[in-house]
């Protein structure tokens, strides 16, 4: 569980006024000094995860803010990190001093409440200030002889308004592979393939059909045909990466359903129907267009990066006219989003369920549809009918939007 991805893990974002004791707070629910105290305002600069399991929850990350009323020097950049923690926020732990409540708390509650971001309210400093409010976790986060005691307020109060995804993720892969039954996963071995392991949506991917009490074979392109050949039954599904989709199809027979580990992802992470339909809107560009490709995961880029390199050229080779493409990395999302004409958003493997619905939503706010790589590839290669058949309400709203 301490080694499970940040993605995976319920986002819980502590909120409150500089000095509320937020960063006291995380320290007595981990059990370790993980934020710097300090009675001097705005000591908490960026925003600090620590990652933890908490049973019967499991992994979650804690996302310590700077106070939304930090007026020190570089309080207004503090509080634009804090202001970006409310697109990945699963929960949000809004700290008060007792049960004060001003104008800075009916702020998150707002921005809360307009996100549809479950709040739990701590009653911190509850030894100086007691809450007369029944709803409030009460908290003395400087005393560690509490410790368990308001872990065990924690979890119940968690257990209570954790969004009902988290609790019962959406399938990954278990919905298409029957008990029993057999998934081949084609997996490229390449210069971006990391040494020694397989990347994040494939491991996922192989562990989901275990949980689903089925088997995989995994193997390269190069031998994926032969592989085919050996079996006696087909599988129940194939799934490749998105980089490699045109050969996969080609070496498919037309009745095993087939797709790519970043239209599950895009199911899984976002929402397959919005992104589908975003995909369609590929051929209504005109010269000139403005497309964003966003990257959640910072990294560098190799030659032939997929984001940087390979999917301009083959959006370019597919509309056959100039276009301007931007592309950004991590966690940084233009505010202008209206200048697009189309958003390209990577797999999201590395972001969790709610951030990625953030950006669908900032987009959809706009009006500018939103695809991701693997329904974009799959479109300029011409087969993302066959990788979307898997799904039929997102092949039926990418058909409709292509008419």
């Amino acid at each position: 569980m301490q080694t499970a991805p940040k993605s995976l893990r319920l986002h819980i974002a502590l909120f409150g006024r500089t000095n509320v004791g937020k960063s006291s707070f995380l320290n007595l629910v981990a059990g370790q000094e993980v934020s710097i105290v300090s009675e001097q305002a705005g000591t908490t600069t960026d925003v600090v995860e620590k990652p933890m399991e908490l049973l019967p929850i499991g992994p979650v990350v804690f996302l310590d803010t700077a106070g939304i009323d930090d007026t020190t020097a570089l309080g207004e950049k503090r509080i634009g990190k804090t202001e970006k923690v409310f697109d990945r926020a699963d929960v949000i732990l809004l700290l008060h001093e007792g049960d004060h409540v001003g104008e800075y708390e009916r702020r998150v509650e707002t921005k809360a409440e307009e996100k549809r971001i479950p709040v739990v309210k701590v009653a911190n400093k509850a030894d100086l200030a007691p809450p007369s409010n029944p709803s409030f976790l009460r908290c003395n986060a400087t005393d560690v002889t509490s410790r368990d005691q308001v872990l065990a307020a924690l979890k119940s109060e968690l257990l209570r308004v954790c969004p009902d995804e988290f609790i019962m993720p959406p399938p990954l892969v278990g919905d298409l592979v029957r008990p029993g039954g057999l998934a081949v996963l084609v997996v490229p071995i390449d210069l971006q393939a990391p040494k020694g392991r397989l990347i994040l949506p494939q491991v996922s991917t192989i562990r989901d059909a275990l949980d689903n009490d089925a088997a995989t074979l995994v193997c390269k392109e190069r031998e994926y045909a032969h592989m085919l050949s050996l079996l006696n039954q087909p599988p129940d599904v194939v799934i490749c990466d998105s980089q490699m989709v045109l050969k996969m199809v080609a070496d498919t027979p037309a009745g095993i359903p087939c797709t790519t580990f970043s239209i599950l992802f895009a199911r899984v992470r976002g929402d397959l129907r919005k992104f589908a339909m975003g995909a369609a809107a590929i051929e209504r560009l005109e010269p000139g267009d403005k497309i964003l490709v966003a990257e959640s995961c910072s990294h560098h880029a190799l030659e032939d990066d997929i984001g940087r390199v390979k999917i301009p050229r083959w959006l370019r080779q597919y509309v056959g006219i100039d276009l301007r493409i931007d592309t950004v990395a991590g966690r940084d999302f233009p505010e202008n989003l209206s200048e697009y004409k189309l958003v390209v958003q990577c797999g999201g493997c590395m972001q969790n369920r709610r951030e990625v619905l953030s950006r669908i939503g900032k987009c959809e706010a706009v009006g500018v549809p939103i695809t991701n790589y693997g329904l974009c590839i799959a479109h300029t290669q011409g087969v993302l009918k066959r990788v979307l058949s898997p799904f039929p309400a997102a092949l039926d709203a990418y058909a409709k939007e292509l008419k």
